[in-house]
């Protein structure tokens, strides 16, 4: 095992699940994006995962403000599945990680050696509370499984920003899920907004949904509160509980000579397999109607 400084900071927890489930929510992306933030915050868009000696990583951790971000990097040097990891960070700094199945329940171990930045004191806090977060997601799993789609856009994200939002655009890019697609409503963050569209039958449906957050060119964040049937909103019900508080964001990242668009979301098993076609297709036609302006 990797021998760490004397001021390396140890931080625990014991998590009321299994270790295939631990291990599972701790090593891949689709699980490390909803639990690895130490603030409500705080949030991470993006994950990678390459897990084995030699493997890299990459966590984006963003202000969900758009105030300031990083990428949380690095390499294993050492991994035994469901036992431990370690891994150095690219700023040369080492961390252990040990995981230990005791009955029904995994004691999770983790050291670390700190910067210099910050006290010691403060990046203890903040690692635990990171762990504490990674317990809760556990134990208390969420309803919907993020999916994350992403193209690069030879435009600026003020390009992209614009064009996407844009009524007209809209209805082009959106078709893909729907022909008749449309929205009624604000960008404005806290605003009530509906996503709209008929089907063959000339039936109206869609989702109330509100706008989180707005950062003009850089963040995006709508919160699905209910459903339309036949055009009659619906707030309450088994239906509405399906998508009740599910996120769809948009991360606009500008790249060298363009933008890197990321759309994570959350879905329901019913509407996984749906998305998957979707979204890449509705993407393909937003950046063919963004280089074109």
């Amino acid at each position: 095992m990797t021998t760490l400084e004397k001021t390396a900071i140890a931080i625990q927890t014991t998590i009321n699940s299994n270790i295939d489930k631990v291990w599972e929510c701790w090593t891949e992306p689709q699980h490390i994006v909803h639990w690895n933030n130490a603030s409500d915050d705080w949030h991470t868009p993006r994950a990678e995962n390459d897990l084995r000696k030699g493997g890299r990583f990459l966590s984006r951790m963003e202000a969900k403000d758009g105030s300031m971000g990083f990428d949380f990097t690095g390499t294993y040097t050492k991994v035994e599945p469901k036992k431990t990891i370690e891994y150095t960070m690219d700023d040369g700094r080492k961390v252990l990680l040990s995981f230990e199945q005791r009955n029904n329940k995994t004691f999770v171990n983790e050291v670390f050696e700190p910067e210099t930045t910050h006290t010691a004191e403060m990046q203890q806090q903040g690692w635990q509370a990171i762990l504490d977060n990674f317990k809760r997601y556990v134990e208390n799993p969420p309803k919907y499984k993020k999916l994350q789609f992403e193209i690069v856009i030879d435009a600026s994200p003020e390009i992209v920003y614009k064009t996407m939002f844009d009524d007209k655009n809209w209805k082009k890019w959106t078709a893909e899920f729907n022909p008749n697609s449309y929205y009624e409503g604000s960008w404005q963050k806290g605003s009530r907004i509906l996503f709209l569209g008929t089907d063959s039958e000339g039936n109206l449906g869609g989702m109330i949904s509100r706008i989180k957050e707005n950062i003009p060119n850089q963040f995006v964040s709508i919160e699905h509160l209910g459903v339309i049937n036949n055009g009659i909103e619906l707030t309450s019900g088994p239906e509405v509980d399906t998508w009740a508080g599910a996120l769809e964001n948009y991360t606009f990242t500008e790249e060298i000579g363009g933008t890197r668009f990321v759309v994570d979301t959350d879905a329901n098993e019913e509407y996984m397999a749906y998305f998957e076609e979707t979204w890449p297709k509705a993407l393909k036609k937003l950046k063919m109607i963004c280089e074109e302006d």
